[in-house]
C-alpha cells in the first residue's frame, strides 16, 4: 500500500481511499491507517509490515495480562520468542505488498480476517465492556 499510494497521483489515491470509506471491514481500515501512517512517517514497507505484525500479538498479549492476570514479564518473553516468526511473516507480508503493485490485490494473501471482525462486531453487542479504559 506504502509504495503504492506513492506511485498514485493524487486522484487516484483519493478514489481508493474514498472506496476505502464504502467498505465495512475495520480490519481494512486498520491497514489503511497504518499504511498511510507509516509513509508519512518515512518507513519502508518493512517496517510497516513489521508493526502490523507485532500489533497482531501484541495487543492480544497485553488484553491477556490484563484480563487473566498474567506475569506482564512472562508475557513480555513469550512476544521475544516470537521475534524470528514475527519477522519472517513481516517479510513474507512486504514481498506480497511488492507483487500486489504488479499483480494486483489478488497476490495479497487476504484481504481480511473475517473471525476477528465476527468478534468484534459480538464484543462490541455485549452489555459490560472488558476494558473501561
Amino acid at each position: 500500500l506504502l509504495e503504492a499510494l506513492d506511485s498514485m497521483d493524487h486522484e487516484r489515491a483519493s478514489r481508493l481511499l474514498r472506496l476505502r470509506r464504502r467498505s465495512a471491514s475495520s480490519a481494512t481500515a486498520e491497514t489503511v491507517v497504518l499504511g498511510l501512517a507509516a509513509r508519512a512517517a518515512g518507513l519502508a514497507p518493512l517496517d510497516a509490515a513489521h508493526t502490523a505484525a507485532y500489533e497482531a500479538v501484541g495487543g492480544p498479549a497485553t488484553a491477556a495480562v490484563r484480563l487473566l492476570g498474567l506475569d506482564p514479564f512472562q508475557a513480555t518473553a513469550v512476544l521475544a520468542r516470537l521475534a524470528p516468526e514475527l519477522d519472517g511473516v513481516a517479510e513474507r507480508a512486504a514481498a506480497a505488498a511488492g507483487r500486489a503493485l504488479h499483480d494486483g490485490v489478488d497476490a495479497l494473501p487476504a484481504a481480511s480476517a473475517p473471525l476477528l471482525d465476527i468478534a468484534a462486531e459480538q464484543h462490541a453487542a455485549w452489555p459490560v465492556r472488558l476494558f473501561a479504559s
